[in-house]
């Protein structure tokens, strides 16, 4: 248990490497592990702190180097910026600094390194979070992490069709306040707001109605839970399906020739946490997993590329072919559309995780005009869904852990929830010379609205949950049995899912996307 949290002099000396993502050597680095306030500028924005005046903020974050003064020209480093590059990159002046103590704001001049701040002027330019910096070498500090992910989606809608307007500006700005909410709009034309619970919803809904909207009425739908798509076993190894998925192009001149099998759990958790990414060196990365993950050293350093970014990373196109002819120039296209396929899979329209598409073989047209974007993409998604599909598909549904502490007496109450609920007991522990029980377990996402009220009620008010995202598991039930009907199972999950997204609602057959030779 620590007394008190070092000073910022002392803890930039040794947090530079996990924060600076630019070489470590630089005067840059230099300067934010010495907390130099008479260095380069570089300021870390976390958060977006909503003003009084309408759309507005105040862009919150702490110096790491130099000293930012009030009408100073500052470069912004968004999140996806490059260094070298245009992107994501604006040169815009402070209007001021602020000094935020509570809900008091105080002008400041100036304010030195290792101090917190606000600045305003600049809140246009940051979605959520960025860097600032004056020096033109400076690259961003690495984008904050967090546990949870954002699993738990409603739609809002008007009721008024004239307050549509007053929705979308206040889910822009509700999007800017909390760093871990997700608004879009669906293609079905709803406003989807994602959150990582129940609770977080709720709190976010309450602002979003009561700040952003200024009394205009809005309907929620009921909450929605995000599932993941993956397969089991390798292509065909239940015997039914072919062992190599082929298909042509439109133009019958192209041919993919490509197997699938699953990554592993241990592999996929590696990608969430950032230990392998698509950044990295691929000589280290490949060292990586022949070492720890039993591959082949020359396939581990052919990988394509890694899934649809950020929920469907865990997932990779890699190059096994031999000798094949002209393969480089159709890599873009093949790239394109796994992201495509990634982001949305064949089920239900879900991401996927946890694949390994392995190309085979390639046949192509010697003349490069036949095997351009057009002939390419459609092939490789076809490709991608017959694989998916003859790898015998499941589908995997986030899972919470759940820290319950209980008196002793109601620890029945709790094993009855947990298993009317699909729970599964992880451990207990009883807390020596107090009269509570500790009971960690894990809990599926789609069951979790209205659990702890349940708990509450099963338990006299006696048991308080605390429930934090933990993993994907593999959900009940075969996703292409259609006889089966319990609610709780991947196939009726999925139909609801297609009904909800506007999708055919049949399950698509593997016969559709194979191309027999």
């Amino acid at each position: 248990m620590g007394d008190h949290l070092p000073s910022p002099a002392v803890a930039q000396n040794y947090r530079t490497e996990n924060l600076y993502s630019g070489p470590m050597d630089s005067e840059d680095a230099e300067s934010i592990r010495n907390a130099d306030p008479t260095g380069p500028v570089c300021i870390y924005i976390s958060k977006m702190v909503p003003t009084s005046e309408k759309g507005r903020f105040i862009a919150f974050g702490r110096v790491f180097s130099g000293t930012v003064k009030t009408g100073q020209t500052i470069r912004i480093l968004g999140p996806d910026y490059e260094v070298g590059k245009k992107k994501d990159l604006y040169i815009k002046k402070v209007q001021r600094v602020l000094l935020m103590m509570g809900r008091y704001v105080e002008q400041l001049d100036s304010c030195p390194a290792g101090n917190m701040c606000g600045l305003v002027g600049i809140d246009q330019y940051l979605l959520k979070s960025g860097t600032l910096t004056t020096s033109e070498t400076m690259h961003p500090i690495v984008t904050m992490k967090f546990s949870v992910s954002a699993v738990v989606q409603v739609a809002v809608s008007c009721k008024n069709a004239q307050d549509l307007p007053k929705l979308v500006e206040g889910l822009k700005r509700l999007s800017k306040s909390d760093p871990l909410v997700k608004c879009s709009h669906s293609k079905t034309g709803e406003h989807i707001i994602a959150g990582a619970g129940e609770l977080h919803l709720e709190i976010c809904l309450k602002d979003l109605q009561e700040q952003y909207l200024k009394g205009a009425s809005i309907n929620v739908s009921e909450p929605v839970v995000s599932f993941a798509e993956t397969l089991t076993s390798k292509t065909g190894e239940d015997g039914v399906h072919p062992e190599m998925c082929v298909s042509k192009s439109p133009n019958k001149h192209n041919r993919l020739y490509i197997w699938a099998n699953p990554l592993g759990e241990e592999l996929c958790q590696a990608i969430d946490q950032g230990d392998i990414s698509p950044t990295q060196d691929f000589k280290i990365r490949g060292r990586t997993l022949a070492d720890d993950y039993d591959w082949d050293i020359g396939e581990a350093r052919k990988i394509w590329t890694f899934g649809c970014p950020p929920d469907a990373l865990g997932n990779m196109v890699v190059d096994c072919a031999k000798g094949v002819q002209f393969l480089n120039e159709i890599k873009d296209h093949v790239v394109n559309a796994f992201m495509n396929f990634t982001g949305e899979g064949p089920l239900c329209g879900d991401v996927l995780r946890g694949c390994r598409f392995n190309i085979d073989d390639v046949t192509l047209h010697a003349d490069t005009i036949h095997r351009g974007a057009g002939q390419i993409m459609p092939a490789a998604r076809k490709v991608f869904i017959a694989c998916l599909l003859a790898g015998t598909p499941k589908l995997m549904e986030p899972y919470y852990i759940v820290d319950i502490i209980v008196p002793t007496m109601a620890v029945s109450g709790v094993y009855s929830t947990l298993n009317a609920r699909r729970g599964e007991v992880h451990s207990m522990e009883e807390r020596p010379g107090t009269p509570l029980t500790q009971i960690k377990g894990y809990l599926p996402v789609l069951e979790s609205f209205g659990f702890v009220a349940l708990l509450r009620k099963n338990t006299g008010g006696q048991a308080f949950p605390q429930l934090k995202f933990s993993h994907w598991g593999l959900m009940n039930g075969d996703p292409m049995d259609e006889e089966d009907t319990k609610e709780s199972n991947a196939y009726q999950q999925i139909m609801s899912s297609r009904k909800r997204k506007g999708l055919k609602m049949a399950i698509p057959k593997f016969a559709d996307y194979y191309d027999r030779i």
